[in-house]
């Protein structure tokens, strides 16, 4: 039978059709399928401005980098500032932070929904905490509503991860439209693709210039791609030492990136909104069947929890096999590989384990016993739309043969 990946990508000719379009326009650049997939995007998250870059993490980089602008006077992140985080996750979530030579402040997680709880939020505030970046981990919210009243308290920006969880809702509203600033991923795994692809959404117009700025060499003017003299005041401004009336294209206000994706990416981004709501939904169905199907299996595993209110787009099907469970981690996933169905870890684990990490500068709040139980006993299975009815009965099936398999070999 054919392997069963935990993630994949799902398209038909309208993807193909619409790439084919922008790439007879050659424009290569962002452009007019930028332009449409920026709006629709905006739309469907619910705020004012998104802006499409090359990837989910490009997008997290430019999160946070856009808050140490200078544009922001007072309220700009400055190094040595702490930004609260979790160490429970991917990577390009606390890159950006020492990247930017900021201090993450790492708070644990709870086992089934693999996200922190309120209380440990508060327990890792500090005079010098000036942000919260967090990820809906897998699909599932966050409190999110509880979150940004903790940071209006203390003046605090907030950005959402929501690379793992487009099409998720809290309280009726989708994640990605609560914080100062989220982030969306669209790399094939993703609940939509573009190949390569990201973005930063906001509803606020500085953060929206300033991201711009960012992503485009961190240059000043604000020219869509292929315009020129938009405010019409190209060559009568002074900016710092510069002459009086130079060339405003060659301003630059932050020291920035080049991290556009092109409009060819943009196009297949077009057709895949389209299809976002029929995608939300079959990883929904596919998840309440896998959730059904092991219920009976809960003495040996923890099955994913969601808080009230919250309407998961999973992103896939987290388990942690439990402490006083007869086989380990490694038994199951071996199991489930060599019958063909793709397992992953929750990412890097407790990633102040990771070697990358071992000479940078952060805090713990409290513990990080359950980002380690994390670490040791929990993988991830698929409920991505690709996934069939067949084949979830074969995911659940499997399971179930393999405990009467672990049982008999145990005896």
């Amino acid at each position: 039978m054919d392997y069963i990946p935990y993630a994949g990508k799902v398209y038909d000719e309208k993807e193909i059709n619409n790439l084919i379009d922008a790439a007879k326009e050659f424009w290569l650049t962002n452009g007019r399928y930028t332009k449409q997939f920026e709006e629709g995007l905006a739309d469907f998250i619910g705020v004012k401005h998104a802006i499409f870059t090359n990837s989910g993490s490009s997008a997290n980089l430019l999160a946070v980098s856009a808050l140490t602008s200078p544009e922001l006077k007072e309220s700009r992140l400055l190094p040595g500032d702490e930004v609260i985080t979790t160490a429970c996750g991917f990577p390009t979530t606390l890159n950006p932070i020492i990247q930017n030579g900021l201090v993450p402040v790492f708070v644990d997680v709870e086992l089934g929904t693999y996200n922190p709880s309120i209380q440990m939020i508060e327990d890792a505030i500090s005079p010098k905490t000036k942000a919260i970046f967090l990820p809906h981990t897998l699909g599932n919210p966050l409190d999110i509503t509880e979150i940004m009243s903790i940071a209006a308290k203390d003046s605090l920006w907030v950005i959402e991860d929501n690379c793992d969880a487009l099409g998720s809702t809290y309280k009726g509203f989708q994640t990605g439209s609560f914080g100062h600033l989220s982030t969306c991923s669209f790399y094939p795994a993703h609940h939509i693709t573009t190949g390569e692809g990201g973005a930063v959404l906001t509803n606020h117009a500085i953060l929206k210039k300033i991201l711009l700025s960012f992503r485009d060499w961190g240059r000043d003017c604000w020219c869509d791609t292929g315009k020129d003299d938009t405010c019409k005041h190209r060559f009568t401004q002074q900016f710092g030492e510069l002459p009086e009336g130079y060339d405003h294209k060659y301003v630059y206000s932050h020291i920035g990136y080049n991290l556009k994706a092109t409009d060819m990416q943009a196009a297949i981004g077009v057709a895949q909104l389209e299809k976002l709501p029929g995608f939300t939904e079959r990883r929904k169905i596919n998840f309440e069947r896998l959730w059904t199907g092991l219920s009976d299996l809960q003495q040996h595993i923890i099955l994913p929890m969601v808080i009230p209110e919250a309407e998961p787009s999973w992103f896939a099907f987290p388990i942690t096999v439990r402490e006083d469970a007869s086989f380990a981690r490694s038994d199951i996933v071996a199991f489930l590989e060599e019958n063909k169905i793709a397992t992953r870890m929750l990412f890097g684990g407790n990633l102040t384990k990771q070697p990358a990490y071992k000479d940078s500068q952060y805090r713990i709040s409290g513990t990080l016993k359950n980002t380690d139980t994390v670490m040791e006993r929990t993988f991830m299975v698929g409920v991505y739309p690709g996934i069939t009815d067949e084949k979830m009965d074969y995911i659940i099936g499997a399971f179930t043969a393999f405990l009467s398999y672990f049982n008999e070999e145990t005896k």
